[in-house]
């Protein structure tokens, strides 16, 4: 699949732990979940979420702070996606002010050596590395509508921008529950089922219906305890599933297939 490069920012749609602020050098900025009003004196601010590419060094990570905090970006809160030989991906969470223009947290983070935004979208609230035991949880405690419960908490837990459960029946692939913000189109041929083990899929090949590929988007599924029914993650516009993120919806699948049994 095409490589998504700093001329296209998305303005959607093994773990590690997250860094606390304090070791960074900036400030750590209280979550603002479920405010719908600024305090008084206080500016209702916005957020997003950065997806970066830096070196993995001491030092990067406050220097990538520093320049954020130049251009009014606070970073609430970061989790480590992937480390390689001498970079990390991280997801940043950083807070500005109304009409703030994304692009210029694209050029302050960019403006560093060896720096590189793969994808920002609108966001709110922090990242919280534990909510898929959370989601999880209410998948096994509900005693109904389980897989909607499903697809409805995953584009928050797996930061994604829509979750569906298809199958294979036999006239062909469908639909069985879909997230807000899933596409209205379905896709029909899946030739993709039965699906062994948790993939990133080719969100341009012939299945995908056209509205997908004109909003390229990256496209990942793992299978739900069988091999005829598949959990489909969607990202319009990127960024690619990186194969720590593969391994680590595998894991959910996995977890939640055992409790939907």
């Amino acid at each position: 699949m095409a490589h998504r490069s700093r001329a296209q920012p998305v303005l959607d749609g093994v773990r590690c732990e997250p860094t606390p602020p304090s070791r960074l050098g900036y400030r750590e900025i209280p979550s603002r979940r479920g405010q719908s009003t600024p305090a008084p004196g206080e500016r209702l601010r916005v957020s997003y979420l950065l997806r970066v590419q830096l070196p993995d060094r001491p030092g990067s990570l406050g220097s990538l702070a520093v320049a954020l905090g130049s251009v009014g970006g606070d970073i609430l809160s970061l989790d480590v996606v992937e480390r390689g030989a001498g970079f990390a991906i991280d997801d940043l969470v950083v807070d500005v002010e109304p009409g703030k223009l994304p692009d210029t947290l694209i050029t302050a983070a960019e403006s560093l050596p060896d720096v590189r935004v793969d994808s920002i979208r609108p966001y709110n609230g922090i990242l919280d590395t534990h909510r898929e035991l959370e989601l999880i949880d209410q998948v096994a405690g509900a005693p109904r509508d389980t897989l909607q419960i499903l697809v409805d908490g995953a584009p928050r837990v797996l930061r994604v921008g829509w979750a569906t459960v298809v199958a294979q029946g036999e006239t062909g692939a469908y639909r069985i529950v879909g997230s807000p913000g899933a596409p209205e189109t379905h896709a029909t041929d899946v030739p993709w089922l039965p699906l062994e083990k948790t993939v990133a899929l080719d969100g341009q090949a012939d299945w995908v219906p056209p509205i997908w590929r004109e909003m390229d988007t990256a496209l990942a599924a793992a299978p739900l305890g069988v091999p005829e029914k598949a959990l489909v993650l969607g990202r319009p516009g990127g960024p690619e599933f990186r194969p720590s993120e593969i391994a680590r919806l595998g894991y959910f699948a996995g977890i939640v297939a055992t409790v939907l049994d």
